[in-house]
């Protein structure tokens, strides 16, 4: 027993570090680590580079595939990879929602209450001790927006017991927790219980108030909002404060009810497994009355750009954010995307790209440059943190080096050190199976999975004109300053 406890207590520690590396990956995260994330979910993989006998950088040839076994089971999608490279079983399930004004706050106020307490363990203590119980399990549900659909995602990670000298069957035991948040909410009175629901309510409520205390984010929703008006991209994923009044137990109870037996759900499990094994306990303990699939309206809404908008806002802020917002005219799904990541690495993705070197380094304009894809809505984001003086100045210069990129003047150093550094991202990829999931999912949402062998050909395959061609694509949208109180705008 004591050893027992021990191993608890050491596994729910590296568990902990664990979460506090790719916890990024479930939640919100800082914007700063978003930006690689999304650049490595959007186009990860496993590969290399070797450099021959010239001093020529290529592509190695040998690459590791993410390869996913897919089946129906209880009339959900299960996608299981069986891999020995992990002495964690990781399961994320992900349910898919249309991003809209009628859903958006009851997801994201939904993820909150369910892992509050199931039937089995009716209060958060109960639940907390049954994580502990599993070796300090790591379990969490959040929402997370990719293009025009919601996700409602939860995580759980548990140590593997073919490591362990305690060999409990963990990864059932994990399953059966999942059933039990998903399946087996707790109740009172055929409702969500009042108490959690309020709780969570006003939880929910500060955190989207408390989006202005981080300025880059609170600049990268305004201007979202401002450039996305009237498209549902332009909803946070956390929802509405304005819409919380109006949501009760009973109401979300019943939303739940329509969400988990209609909309797509895919559940996904990464670790050293037997899939059938894996089929067999989610067969068992998630069991879920499933109607027809609802088929979820088409995504990303388009509109096209007749003139840049300019917004200037004012708050209490020492530097200024000056973020433009692009539309790429290209997704994820679409033939061009490996062009449209060789580009925006080349114009803003790394510290060797051209933001970086000539609006911080040559003009020492900026105290950042850098540009980030958001793939599922064909978005590319420059972002620089400047003094307000300086606004009209950086945005020229930002502008020019968009305008270089269309002209080709890109040098082939510049294209060697973008797919080598694309391709270390990819290499990271397989070392984390939250981002391997991920990786799988941008292929169902989009509608068009991308074997990474195949990608890592395309992006090896990209030349210049490849880059302008996206790059003429490109339409600069709308551009947002948020600057201090002082002087002219």
């Amino acid at each position: 027993m004591n050893e027992r406890k021990e191993a608890r207590r050491s596994g729910a520690s590296s568990f902990l570090f664990a979460r506090t590396v790719c916890g990024s990956a479930i939640a919100s995260g800082s914007t700063i680590a978003a930006f690689s994330l999304l650049n490595c979910l959007s186009i990860g993989y496993n590969s290399r580079y070797d450099v021959n006998e010239k001093g020529e950088t290529r592509m190695a040839a040998l690459v590791n595939e993410i390869a996913f076994d897919t089946s129906r089971v209880n009339g959900m999608n299960l996608h299981t990879l069986a891999t020995d490279k992990f002495k964690t079983t990781t399961l994320v399930v992900m349910i898919q929602q249309e991003l809209s004004e009628q859903y958006v706050t009851k997801t994201s106020l939904l993820s909150m209450v369910l892992k509050r307490a199931t039937a089995r363990f009716p209060d958060t203590r109960k639940l907390r001790e049954q994580l502990d119980f599993l070796y300090g399990a790591i379990f969490d549900m959040d929402v997370v927006k990719k293009g025009e659909r919601q996700v409602l995602q939860l995580y759980m990670e548990v140590p593997n017991e073919k490591y362990l000298s305690d060999h409990t069957p963990l990864l059932e035991q994990a399953v059966q927790f999942v059933g039990d948040v998903l399946a087996r909410p707790y109740l009172e009175n055929g409702a969500f219980a009042d108490k959690y629901v309020t709780a969570e309510k006003e939880a929910l409520r500060k955190r989207i108030e408390s989006l202005i205390d981080d300025k880059m984010k609170y600049a990268n929703q305004r201007i979202t909002e401002e450039m996305c008006k009237g498209e549902p991209f332009a909803l946070l994923a956390n929802g509405r404060a304005e819409d919380l009044p109006a949501i009760t137990g009973a109401n979300l109870y019943q939303y739940y009810q329509e969400l988990i037996s209609q909309n797509p759900v895919d559940i996904f499990v990464v670790g050293d497994v037997d899939r059938s094994e894996v089929a067999q306990y989610i067969q068992q303990h998630l069991t879920i009355s499933r109607q027809p699939e609802k088929r979820l309206p088409a995504a990303n809404q388009e509109k096209p750009v007749t003139s840049i908008r300019e917004v200037v806002e004012r708050l209490d802020v020492n530097q200024a954010k000056l973020h433009i917002g692009c539309r790429t005219h290209i997704t994820y799904k679409d033939d061009d995307y490996p062009a449209l990541v060789v580009f925006n690495g080349v114009l803003g993705g790394f510290p060797h790209s051209k933001l970086f070197l000539n609006v911080r380094e040559k003009a020492s304009l900026a105290y950042y440059a850098v540009s980030r894809l958001e793939s599922h809505k064909g978005i590319l984001m420059m972002m620089s943190g400047i003094d307000a003086a300086n606004y009209e100045k950086a945005v020229r210069i930002m502008k020019e080096q968009v305008e270089l990129v269309r002209q080709g003047q890109i040098s082939e150093r510049e294209m060697e050190q973008t797919k080598a550094t694309i391709a270390n991202q990819y290499r990271e990829l397989t070392d984390n199976p939250k981002m391997m999931i991920d990786f799988a999912y941008n292929g169902v949402v989009s509608g068009r999975k991308r074997p990474l062998e195949e990608l890592l050909g395309q992006i090896e395959e990209v030349t210049v004109d490849d880059v302008k061609r996206v790059a003429g694509k490109l339409a600069i949208d709308t551009i947002y300053l948020l600057r201090d109180r002082k002087g002219e705008a």
